[in-house]
């Protein structure tokens, strides 16, 4: 049997892309018994129950993300705006170490460039070694450059409510006429414009565009331990081995490589700044203590 793919779900619902089109399905009950639920992006089994259509069988994911809830994703897709709202960096270098840990690749698009000055965010996320892209003004070309980047990959897009995913989409692919919102000037947030994760077959890939989020934690399918974290910031693969102790922290310690790479600005501050405070974090959060 042909796997099938979840596109959404919505209320115990499922809406599954088939060979014939998408049906709408609900899952077996066995799943619940397997603490175990479909989410977009699974790809699965489905049979005809004699009155519904049901899951029968979901596959073995290659990763999945609780927040927000999706599975089997090749690309995420960071949107950062420059302003309304400005970037948090530790809220970004989180999405980014979970997605590292679960062998995602990721690309950064920051928006809003004609309303502020963007190159300073854009050299934190080159130099860190990712693939970065542009949209404000007269971003033909940088649309294009994204737009292949995409190409046969099932990619999610994410980042701070209000930073521009709807209309970033709508950019990509136009008929998909997303809903968009305005900045709360009073919380200095974006509206949660969308409200549960949607993929979309367009152009080549398979698209998801998710909730907003304002902030992400490193717990349950998102836990990284302290020792997995150095791991998780790909600017660091070069120098992790090289330091004086074996059991370096990266945290100050002397003959640390990481460290001197970062006074030596090789590795950027704001992105060494928030490692040391993730790892603050988890350094006394045991693995069973999370489940």
């Amino acid at each position: 049997m042909d796997k099938k793919m979840i596109l959404k779900s919505i209320g115990g619902f499922y809406y599954v892309k088939t060979a014939d089109g998408v049906i709408e399905c609900k899952a077996k009950g066995k799943f619940r018994n397997m603490s175990l639920s479909p989410v977009a992006g699974d790809f699965v089994d489905t049979e005809f129950d004699g009155s519904t259509n049901v899951i029968s069988h979901i596959y073995e994911r290659k990763n999945k993300f609780l927040r927000p809830p999706f599975a089997n994703l090749d690309l995420l897709v960071m949107v950062v705006s420059v302003v309304d709202p400005a970037p948090n960096f530790l809220v970004i270098d989180k999405m980014c170490a979970i997605a590292r840990h679960k062998n995602v690749d990721v690309a950064i698009v920051i928006t809003k460039t004609d309303l502020a000055e963007f190159e300073n965010v854009a050299s934190i996320y080159k130099k860190a070694g990712y693939e970065v892209f542009f949209t404000g003004e007269n971003d033909g070309a940088e649309l294009a450059r994204l737009h292949e980047f995409m190409q046969d990959k099932t990619v999610a897009f994410s980042g701070n409510s209000g930073a521009g995913k709807s209309t970033l989409l709508n950019k990509l692919f136009p008929h998909l006429r997303l809903a968009t919102g305005e900045t709360s000037k009073k919380l200095g947030r974006g509206k949660h414009t969308t409200r549960a994760v949607t993929i979309y077959e367009v152009d080549g890939c398979m698209v998801a565009d998710t909730p907003g989020f304002s902030s992400v934690e490193l717990d349950y399918d998102n836990f990284i331990s302290k020792d997995e974290l150095p791991y998780a910031f790909i600017e660091f693969r070069d120098y992790l081995g090289d330091c004086k102790f074996s059991d370096c922290a990266h945290i100050g310690e002397k003959g640390c490589a990481v460290c001197r790479a970062v006074a030596d600005g090789k590795i950027g501050r704001t992105r060494y700044d928030s490692y040391c405070a993730l790892y603050e974090r988890q350094k006394n959060i045991k693995e069973w203590d999370i489940k």
